[in-house]
């Protein structure tokens, strides 16, 4: 089976399940990992300009995309001439039913097996019984986090920290002030790359908060990426306690 993935945490599970860069024919731009591996399958745009021509030249018999990574008419104009099938990944539940059923279709049931107990494994850590209050930036200027129907708010439970925004939907903006009422103030990698430069500023607003960097792919990156992350997930954890 040829497949053309349009999202970077599904090219990911693709070749973690074991499909080969012959196998996986196109993937977009910002599918970055495995590393090696990527480097040698088609780029078809970006996940949400994607390029339809060279998409229908590669012919594929599936392209895998996402309800909030992808547009929708681009997706529905790919649904014309191919099977595609449409993600979409709220929860670890959603998750843990996203790998089965790449499993099945692909014939790697084994493997989606192994990476749904990995992900159990990597989420079954002690955590604190009082929830601190995150507030979870993913942009500067304007300043945006995250509302409490997101992928990320829900990961930010699963690991025992109560979003600050949590009534909020999707990704609304704030204000520095409105940090205030954070315990904590995690910067995300991307999509915008917080670094160690970007705290000072935060901190002559947020002057009681403690803010950290972490790794936005441990937060935000669904499928089989959350697997490998158990070690950091403790790290984090035992950083902040």
């Amino acid at each position: 089976m040829k497949v053309i993935s349009l999202v970077p945490s599904i090219t990911e599970t693709l070749f973690d399940l074991g499909l080969s860069s012959d196998e996986i024919i196109g993937r977009t731009k910002f599918c970055i990992h495995p590393k090696e591996l990527v480097k040698t399958v088609e780029i078809i745009g970006g996940t949400k300009n994607l390029n339809i021509d060279k998409i229908r030249s590669l012919k594929p018999d599936l392209i895998i995309a996402n309800k909030e990574e992808n547009v929708k008419e681009q997706v529905e104009e790919l649904m014309k001439d191919f099977k595609v099938l449409v993600t979409n990944v709220e929860t670890l539940e959603d998750n843990y039913y996203l790998i089965k059923q790449l499993g099945h279709i692909l014939g790697k049931e084994e493997k989606a097996q192994f990476f749904n107990l990995k992900t159990y494994e990597a989420f079954d850590i002690p955590k604190p019984e009082n929830k601190l209050k995150v507030a979870y930036l993913i942009w500067k200027d304007p300043y945006m986090t995250v509302g409490g129907d997101t992928f990320i708010s829900r990961i930010l439970e699963e690991l025992g920290f109560q979003n600050l925004f949590k009534d909020q939907k999707r990704y609304p903006e704030v204000q520095l002030e409105d940090l205030r009422a954070a315990n904590l103030i995690f910067l995300s990698s991307e999509p915008f790359p917080f670094k160690e430069k970007h705290i000072a500023g935060i901190q002559d607003i947020c002057i009681d908060q403690k803010i950290m960097i972490v790794d936005g792919e441990a937060f935000s990156w669904y499928g089989s990426h959350l697997a490998k992350c158990g070690e950091y997930y403790q790290e984090l954890l035992k950083k902040i306690y």
